[in-house]
């Protein structure tokens, strides 16, 4: 019952994210590239804020480091569903582009589908319980959703972010920012993955994309150059 509601959040996360971008797509794809904006941005002004300080003043902020370094985490693991979305995850499609058109379909759909099924896993591995692996006694904290519950339960602190004082004795909050906070979100950037890859699956068998993965850097560079070169 402890693992219900934070995966009750998450399907509602899903949920909404889905209705939401069939009623303003454009409007979805601008918030998600706005939080990967967000979130570079601030990396980039910690550490920048950090030089100066450390170099120009001999002084700085404890916390930088661990905050960019959650910062850095939280990029990825939002990114990750944003690539899938857009196809901007390389690849290497040399060998299935070979087959004929119904197996290089059936090799794309494997690739979704085991896209899905990584990020269901991490989610929550006790899912694995259903093909008849043995995951002991603790199967319940075994994934992201079982390890953040576990942190939130306990509220464990993080090393060096503390919340700022008037926060502090404001909403009467602990000294250290909890674990929690920092790691939500690697169930909620796994949840998107496996939303993405799903619908990634539903647009490879519509026909509506080929691949989970289909950035080509090289060729979309010697396209968007090709009369450069002419000239």
């Amino acid at each position: 019952m402890e693992l219900l509601w934070p995966i009750a959040g998450l399907i509602l996360l899903v949920l909404f994210m889905f209705l939401a971008e069939r009623r303003w797509p454009e409007g979805v794809s601008r918030l998600e590239e706005n939080v990967i904006a967000i979130l570079l941005a601030s990396i980039t002004l910690i550490s920048f804020a950090q030089v100066i300080a450390r170099y120009g003043f001999n002084s700085g902020w404890s916390g930088s480091l661990e905050a960019t370094r959650v910062l850095f985490a939280w990029l990825i693991l939002f990114g990750m569903a944003y690539g899938v979305k857009t196809g901007i995850h390389l690849g290497v499609d040399a060998l299935i582009r070979l087959f004929p058109r119904p197996l290089f379909k059936a090799a794309a759909l494997f690739g979704a589908l085991c896209t899905f099924a990584y990020a269901v896993i991490l989610l929550h591995g006790g899912v694995l319980i259903i093909f008849g692996a043995d995951m002991g006694g603790n199967w319940r904290q075994s994934g992201a959703i079982g390890y953040w519950t576990f942190m939130y339960d306990r509220g464990t602190g993080l090393d060096d972010l503390r919340y700022p004082e008037i926060m502090q004795s404001t909403f009467g909050l602990q000294e250290r920012v909890q674990r929690w906070v920092a790691y939500i979100m690697l169930p909620v950037g796994l949840a998107l993955l496996a939303f993405r890859s799903l619908q990634a699956v539903v647009q490879i068998a519509k026909g509506q994309r080929e691949l989970i993965v289909a950035g080509h850097e090289a060729e979309n560079l010697v396209a968007e150059n090709a009369n450069v070169v002419k000239d």
